[in-house]
């Protein structure tokens, strides 16, 4: 297994360019939707890092309390939840079978968690913003050759990354985005 790198940042003119690079994704063809996200969310792992944290330092400046108290929740439901997916045999098959009620899960359990502490709105604005921000990129974002490239070498397992290990530890392989398609596309049509 090769060893785990940080994907280089990529220059603003790649990351943002004019309109002609940015689409509405086809949501009729759910596939090619899912897997242009994984492809910028691997090609792009650094840039969205860096606007993740732009985000959380302002809202960690504007109410740094609840910024830590969101952070320490989310942190800790998520490597719990890696952790029983892991170990615990029932959560593992859930995990397998329903990757996207997985996640969706563990983000319920976070906004709980954070609800109780009170710092719901610094959940909505930390955490919820930039992963909005970096989906709708995801989304819209073309993909190039060398985006292309980058996402085959990863998904062979040359080169490894930290959005890699996080998609594998979430379950969102591949052949899961199949299963996902399929069930949104048998339910599209009853």
């Amino acid at each position: 297994m090769a060893k785990v790198e940080l994907a280089p940042i990529r220059p603003w003119d790649d990351f943002f360019p004019g309109s002609e690079r940015f689409a509405k994704p086809d949501v009729k063809d759910l596939a090619k939707w899912n897997n242009r996200v994984v492809s910028n969310l691997l090609y792009y792992q650094t840039n969205y890092l860096a606007m993740a944290v732009a985000v959380f330092l302002i809202v960690g400046f504007l109410n740094p309390l609840g910024m830590f108290t969101a952070m320490a929740v989310v942190s800790g439901v998520f490597m719990g939840s890696v952790w029983a997916g892991d170990n615990r045999a029932a959560i593992n098959s859930f995990k397998r079978q329903n990757p996207t009620a997985f996640v969706a899960a563990v983000m319920v359990a976070s906004y709980f968690l954070i609800s109780m502490l009170g710092s719901v709105m610094v959940f909505m604005w930390a955490i919820t913003l930039p992963l909005a921000l970096v989906f709708a990129h995801a989304s819209f974002r073309l993909r190039n050759l060398k985006n292309k490239l980058e996402n085959k070498i990863e998904c062979a397992g040359l080169k490894r990354s930290p959005m890699g290990l996080l998609l594998d530890a979430l379950g969102q392989q591949e052949e899961n985005f199949q299963k996902i398609q399929s069930f949104l596309e048998g339910k599209l049509k009853e």
